[in-house]
């Protein structure tokens, strides 16, 4: 397997020089199932397991391997190997796990392009569609928004425009995998050296375009219920597929829930618009709740920014704040510390 053409650059190899002289080989995670790893290297495909050292030295769970990640792997035979470090992630999507513990669940690593997968017979969620692009950010890679099943749509058209005027320049893509080149333009993403990743609802066709992209039928499809749109979850796991033109895709089960995991920063680059219009306030520090010369609430007032929109926004930087108090616990005390005098001035 030429690892080059998965993606394996110079900062790969560089990263991996110490574990070569270990004797170690470089290798990339196909899928993951817990705490077991299909592997491509060099000589071939490995099933493996990850070492007591890595548990040890891995603070938790988000740091083990995913599907995407380069690791430096021991093999003990033809077959099976034993993953001894996690190399350096250059983008890394990930969600808030279900729970009401502050945990990230990492997704997939090291991928340059994610196509968001949203189905045009019912499952077209802007609001949904605005979380998604905030994770993208958040992760370092590249956004592409594809509007799948334009043959069971008669507003394809509409959903379109609605879709651009929320996706921060990010491209969309109108068409069907059912139909021979209905999404021709997303093979203009895939190049030698690539990873694209699938995301989005179950039952939006993210497998059967990956199979479209593949030039075979490598993964599993189903049907949609014809109530809701709604898929049942064929895709059970997160797995990387080489391309025969070099590069990979990875292609991921439907996400019901979709939590956020992302910073206050990601949320204001992902509503670049807000973040422009909020710079034209009077006051540095405007919360927009009715504040004298605040220009987004007169934007929205005149019509040049969606009510809907804005509600979006503030309620994706009210979960990224919340996220990151619970993540730094004198952040909270001291948020709280704030609250408590202001309130008591208030009384006063």
């Amino acid at each position: 397997m030429d690892l080059v053409s998965l993606g394996a650059d110079d900062a790969v190899f560089c990263a991996f020089e110490p574990w070569a002289a270990r004797g170690l080989a470089l290798a990339r995670v196909i899928t993951c199932h817990r705490d077991l790893y299909r592997l491509y290297a060099e000589a071939g495909e490995f099933e493996a397991e990850p070492s007591g050292t890595l548990w040890h030295r891995t603070p938790d769970r988000s740091g083990m391997p995913v599907t995407g990640d380069w690791v430096a792997a021991r093999p003990i035979n033809s077959t099976d190997a034993i993953v001894e470090g996690v190399l350096p992630r250059r983008t890394l999507f990930s969600r808030r796990a279900a729970g009401r513990r502050e945990d990230q669940q990492p997704v997939a690593a090291n991928i340059d392009f994610v196509f968001l997968v949203c189905g045009l017979d019912g499952d077209f969620n802007l609001r949904r569609l605005e979380r998604y692009l905030a994770l993208v950010v958040e992760s370092r890679s590249t956004a592409v928004i594809v509007l799948n099943k334009s043959d069971l749509c008669a507003n394809a058209t509409a959903h379109a425009a609605e879709a651009r005027t929320i996706a921060g320049g990010a491209p969309v893509v109108v068409g069907s995998a059912r139909e021979p080149e209905g999404l021709a333009q997303l093979r203009g993403y895939l190049a030698h050296g690539r990873t694209v990743a699938l995301l989005g609802s179950s039952g939006a066709g993210k497998s059967t375009i990956a199979n479209r992209l593949a030039g075979q039928e490598l993964l599993r499809t189903g049907e949609v219920r014809q109530s809701d749109g709604r898929g049942r979850h064929t895709t059970t796991h997160r797995e990387l597929i080489p391309l025969p033109g070099g590069g990979a895709l990875i292609d991921t089960p439907g996400m019901r829930e979709l939590q956020l995991w992302a910073g206050e920063d990601s949320i204001e680059r992902a509503f670049d618009e807000i973040a422009g219009l909020a710079a034209g306030c009077r006051y540095r520090d405007c919360a927009h709740e009715g504040e004298p010369g605040c220009a987004v609430r007169r934007a929205i007032e005149e019509g040049r920014l969606d009510a809907a929109r804005f509600a979006s926004y503030r309620k994706l930087k009210g979960e990224a704040r919340r996220h990151e108090l619970l993540a730094d616990p004198l952040a909270a005390r001291e948020q709280k510390r704030r609250w408590k005098i202001i309130h008591k001035a208030m009384r006063k």
